[in-house]
């Protein structure tokens, strides 16, 4: 325990050390060729690919000064982990919390971080960040509670690796030549956005490796050959030390482990992050599913070949126990379900579903809607039934009940909070009936991966870009009529919105008059017709294309033999077509 009066000399210790950490970042296109298979344009900053760290320390303001030099997109920077506490609009999700940065416009990033652990940045633009737009965002802790127990800090990303820009891949995405969904395959697995990596350590010696997943779609499995990972934190929560073989990192997870190095320096060990290839609907032959890395005790010693697993035996995040102790919130002020689903809509294509709505983004952010509304600022109405909202009052405590009704898996993220994963069932028990054992201290992390469980935790949108572009997204809208009150827009950012005709009042729609109407909102394609499935559709497209090959075929064979006709023999134009048709080559028809 600690008296009052340590406690206040903690608060000035805290306050002593605390400064101020400025980033101009300036957004432009480079050249790369990450994997060594493709050079390619991708997103850097300051003309450097990889971007760099973000790097601070608990108590520190964050100020990120951007200017976007892309020329032909807009873009913006989330800071994924973050909680943003009272500086909701420093959260970088365009339509949600901003107005995209123009080409040639700057924004400013102000806020101050007072949590510690392992996070990443990167664009919340129109799926843009795996076109290279994200790195580490690392925040130091003078008291962390494994401070004295390893040498060295490192940071190792993994990523999956496309060699066609997004715009384009998602153009065949979310297209009705698509109808099932398929989302685009990797062609690479990176680690920290290379292949190949050797990492030089020291015997004896012990790191903590902050391990981040920053692709688009691709979990991955990930082990240190001949070594055991002491787990101690997760997306900025320290845990209990928990020893693992092999761990399990969704896109935009990250894990901080403890590896000690042995004492011998006649070999090297590899360490391999593996592409989850159950999520991919087709594995091409020519993919390599594993980005490769070494340890390296002896640089004259060979780099040895990783074996090859037949199972993964990952370990199950869900029995992580915080060491804050955080017990089960409750008792339950507000619950709901939210059921997910991939179905398909009139213009063919694949989306994904919360209760029967797609997102689609609003005319105005759903932040500066919430500002905007006055006293209609509670009711769900004026942000647009396609911006999935949901109104929490403040301080509650808000129960999601997560029914997967898809057969894939997806990694769902928290905005502005860490949430408890309190429950789940059995792969095939269904949906939640409410008859689940709740953990006592349950596992807490900001992205937790779904499978065919069922979850009891707060807000979460999809995590793989391919399924958050579907729509996969819901809208927290906690305590606007507090917001109204505590919180201002900086002038700067309503001129990003300015320069593009973007506004900044009213509903979803953009309506200021009458909040409560909302024609000319942002709307979905219409739903199909009744009856028609993905597998349907399918078969009509394929139909489709059958019929105009059919027809196309018909069409070249009819007009190569209207070429051939000639008139009745006999005539004299019949024997001059035939004089004609001789000096080509070609055949006359006869009797």
């Amino acid at each position: 325990m600690f008296s009052s009066s340590s406690i206040l000399l903690l608060c000035f210790g805290w306050l002593a050390h605390a400064a101020t950490v400025t980033y101009d970042f300036n957004i432009t296109w480079v050249t790369a060729n990450p994997d060594g298979l493709l050079n390619r344009p991708l997103i850097g900053i300051n003309g450097q690919w990889p971007v760099p760290y973000i790097t601070a320390t608990v108590g520190d303001r964050v100020v990120v000064n951007v200017l976007n030099q892309l020329g032909n997109e807009s873009t913006s920077l989330h800071f994924h982990g973050i909680y943003q506490n009272g500086s909701t609009e420093m959260d970088g999700v365009t339509g949600v919390s901003q107005c995209p940065i123009q080409p040639g416009g700057s924004f400013t990033y102000n806020f101050t971080i007072d949590q510690p652990g392992t996070y990443w940045y990167h664009s919340h633009e129109t799926a843009q960040y795996p076109d290279g737009l994200r790195g580490p965002l690392i925040v130091n802790d003078p008291n962390s509670p494994y401070k004295g127990q390893y040498d060295e800090e490192m940071v190792l990303t993994v990523s999956d690796w496309y060699h066609d820009e997004i715009p384009k891949l998602m153009k065949s995405f979310i297209s009705v030549t698509n109808p099932t969904g398929a989302e685009p395959i990797p062609k690479s697995a990176l680690m920290n956005d290379t292949y190949n990596l050797t990492t030089p350590i020291e015997p004896g010696k012990t790191y903590m490796f902050r391990i981040i997943n920053v692709g688009a779609f691709a979990g991955q499995y990930f082990w240190f050959e001949g070594h055991t990972m002491t787990i101690v934190e997760v997306d900025g929560i320290y845990t209990e030390a928990a020893e693992a073989d092999l761990i399990y990192i969704t896109a935009a997870q990250r894990y901080s482990v403890l590896v000690t190095m042995k004492n011998d320096t006649s070999t090297n060990y590899a360490y391999v992050g593996s592409m989850d290839q159950s999520l991919f609907d087709t594995v091409p032959a020519s993919l390599n599913p594993n980005g490769t890395g070494w340890l390296v005790y002896d640089d004259t010693a060979p780099l040895p070949t990783p074996a090859l697993l037949d199972t993964f035996n990952e370990f199950d995040d869900f029995t992580l126990i915080p060491t804050d102790g955080e017990e089960l919130l409750g008792p339950v002020d507000y619950s709901f379900n939210l059921d997910l689903k991939m179905d398909n809509l009139g213009d063919g294509a694949n989306y994904a579903f919360f209760n029967d709505i797609t997102y689609v983004r609003p005319k105005v952010p759903t932040l500066y809607t919430a500002l905007s509304a006055g006293d209609l600022a509670n009711n769900a109405t004026i942000y647009g039934i396609n911006s999935n909202p949901y109104i929490l009052e403040h301080n509650d405590v808000i129960e999601i009940i997560l029914n997967n009704n898809d057969t894939g898996k997806h990694p769902f993220h928290l905005h502005g909070h860490a949430f408890q994963a309190a429950a789940r069932s059995d792969k095939d028990a269904g949906k939640y009936v409410g008859n689940e054992t709740f953990a006592a201290v349950p596992m807490r992390r900001d992205t937790f991966m779904l499978t065919q469980h069922l979850a009891r935790i707060w807000f979460f949108h999809c995590h793989i870009e391919w399924h958050l572009a579907s729509g996969l997204i819901a809208t927290m809208i906690e305590a606007p009529a507090l917001l109204q009150t505590t919180l201002s827009i900086p002038p700067s950012h309503l001129d990003v919105c300015t320069a593009q005709n973007i506004p900044t009042v009213g509903n979803a729609a953009g309506n200021a008059v009458d909040p409560l109407d909302l024609t000319g909102a942002p709307e979905p394609p219409r739903p199909l017709p009744a009856g028609f499935t993905a597998k349907g559709i399918v078969a009509l497209v394929c139909s489709c294309l059958s019929a105009f090959a059919g027809i196309a075929v018909i069409s070249w064979y009819g007009a190569g033999e209207i070429g051939k006709q000639v008139p009745s023999k006999g005539t004299e134009e019949a024997a001059a077509a035939a004089e004609v048709e001789d000096e080509i080559g070609g055949d006359v028809v006869g009797e």
